[in-house]
């Protein structure tokens, strides 16, 4: 069995974990963010707003980043609320990488000051939407003919945990 180890994520991390972004982004189907990202832009994204932000990863025995998963602010949330994105590996479903990522996320959600998290995830995601409701999110919203950036329109389930 293959044992994960999860870490804080840092500047120094962005490269490994936007190249497995960008893999998910190439399959297409399970992300809102439909273009290629470079590491630049990952540590821009860990920069916006580092205390109220939360990265970490999942690395198999050999440092191999296998899954990253970040809490942060949302715009459209109350301040008391966190946004969850979560990836794992093309073929790294399934091997305890979301559970463990959301073990140290949900006790940084905490150790923030928050007191729910928000998923914000594409209907057409089932293995995000199975991914959250096995977590414990509960459905709480729609968003219908959200425009994606290639010009996509999908709908959206808002799943709601409360920590």
């Amino acid at each position: 069995m293959m044992r994960i180890t999860v870490r804080t994520a840092g500047p120094l991390d962005c490269r490994p974990m936007v190249e497995l972004l960008n893999e998910i982004i190439a399959e297409g189907g399970t992300t809102a963010i439909t273009r290629p990202l470079t590491a630049e832009d990952l540590r821009e994204w860990m920069a916006r707003a580092q205390d109220r932000a939360a990265w970490h990863l999942a690395e198999d025995e050999a440092g191999t980043i296998m899954g990253f998963q970040w809490i942060e602010p949302a715009g459209y949330l109350p301040p008391e609320a966190a946004e969850i994105a979560t990836f794992a590996g093309q073929g790294h479903t399934g091997l305890g990488i979301g559970s463990a990522l959301f073990r140290a996320t949900e006790e940084a959600a905490r150790a923030l000051g928050y007191q729910w998290i928000n998923a914000n995830i594409r209907t057409d995601n089932a293995g995000g939407l199975a991914y959250y409701q096995s977590r414990g999110f509960e459905d709480y919203g729609r968003k219908t003919g959200v425009p994606m950036e290639s010009g996509q329109i999908v709908d959206k389930v808002l799943k709601r945990y409360d920590l």
